[in-house]
């Protein structure tokens, strides 16, 4: 059975996940906003999504662009939790996963390191 929990507190564990991230890899994040929503439109079984540019695509030309965006989406992860504490950790990998995204690294590579 799906999770039941407020937009608020689901809101809470992207937040908390976000601060498990080191100050290393915050630090160096450019011109991006996390957005929570509740599912995408087009794909509505997908847990995030970052849309953008990373920044090993970016070069001297980079300047101008609306920010690349990473949305975690609320109802898939808690229809495919059934405990409070797997939402937290799927929270976690989603936010892990779409950052690492906007550092340039693939699907491929998440997938096989556990990321996926």
């Amino acid at each position: 059975m799906a999770v039941r929990m407020s937009d608020d507190e689901f809101d809470g564990l992207v937040s908390d996940a976000l601060d498990t991230i080191p100050s290393e890899l915050t630090d160096n994040m450019s011109n991006v906003v996390i957005l929570v929503e509740p599912h995408n439109e087009e794909e509505p079984s997908i847990l995030g999504l970052y849309s953008g540019i990373a920044l090993t695509m970016r070069d001297h030309e980079y300047g101008g662009y609306l920010p690349d965006t990473i949305t975690i989406y609320r109802e898939p992860i808690l229809g495919m939790c059934h405990t409070r504490d797997q939402v937290v950790h799927e929270v976690a990998v989603t936010v892990i996963h779409e950052i690492a995204h906007h550092f340039g690294i693939s699907d491929a590579w998440l997938h096989a390191n556990g990321w996926g």
